[in-house]
């Protein structure tokens, strides 16, 4: 072996000791929420049995599960509690509650929604919000990375990225969802509607602000349309608005407001063609 493979083993070895990291949690991530959904809603279950003697052995295969994964990462987190799986598990009979008001929620909104086990079974909107609360329940109970490679395993199968840090009320719609970017510190309320390509990101990108409130606040009752943009910690959008589509919004708005982005109409030229302007949109 000659000497520049030599240095080139050296310094790959070096590396890889560096950031030496159990490929186990990544692929156990997708697996482990496919068992939680499919314990709550049978449409994720790999086979249907509804007798009490199935649920507590799926019960007992989730919280298994839960708990390989904690001890595949604690010489990494030496910190994480043992008791989180048991404490995961009290939690899933409201997740179910949230989880059922959501579906129900973007059933009524979408009037190509003929059932809720549509909504279900085929909204990806659903699906990376089912994800996003089981990755947010983790995330509040302290489990270290975990909640972060399940909503990436959602924004990879949606294009929804929901950061697991965001809070998010009940009855939460996200219709079509491609392209959607929730921030760590949002907040939002009860009863609001995203559709696709809508971003609540940070006004700043800065390191030094990472424990501060970077993402903006969404009250109850709001509707954000298609690709609106709408930045920063302290921005609130009130109660009951309407953010229109293309959007842009760095200040907060009042209850009730309506936001929009205004269009110019303006004739053609006389012989029809279309000059520079008018290729920009």
């Amino acid at each position: 072996m000659d000497d520049s493979h030599s240095r080139l083993v050296a310094a790959l070895l070096e590396a890889r000791q560096r950031h030496c990291f159990p490929p186990d949690v990544r692929r156990a991530a997708p697996e482990f929420v496919g068992q939680v959904l499919g314990l709550l809603f049978p449409h994720f279950a790999e086979r249907l049995e509804c007798t009490a003697a199935a649920v507590r052995r799926d019960v007992t295969t989730v919280e298994a599960s839960l708990h390989r994964i904690r001890e595949t990462l604690a010489p990494l987190y030496p910190e994480i509690n043992p008791s989180l799986p048991m404490r995961f598990m009290e939690r899933l009979p409201d997740l179910y509650d949230w989880l059922r008001q959501d579906a129900e929620a973007i059933f009524e909104a979408d009037p190509a929604a003929r059932t809720v086990d549509e909504v279900i079974l085929t909204y990806p909107g659903f699906y990376a919000i089912a994800i996003y609360r089981v990755a947010n329940a983790l995330h509040a109970l302290g489990f270290p990375l975990l909640p972060r490679l399940l909503t990436e395993y959602a924004h990879q199968r949606t294009g929804v990225d929901i950061h697991p840090g965001a809070s998010i009320g009940r009855r939460f719609v996200i219709d079509h969802g491609t392209g959607v970017v929730i921030g760590e510190t949002t907040l939002i309320g009860d009863n609001v509607k995203l559709y696709q390509g809508v971003t609540l990101g940070a006004l700043m990108v800065e390191k030094a602000l990472a424990d501060k409130k970077r993402h903006p606040t969404i009250e109850d009752d709001v509707v954000v349309y298609a690709n609106a943009t709408i930045l920063g910690g302290e921005t609130v959008v009130g109660r009951g608005s309407i953010i229109a589509g293309n959007a842009w919004l760095t200040q907060s708005v009042p209850p009730q407001s309506v936001v929009t982005r205004r269009s110019e109409v303006r004739p053609r030229g006389a012989d029809g063609t279309l000059d520079a302007l008018e290729f920009h949109i």
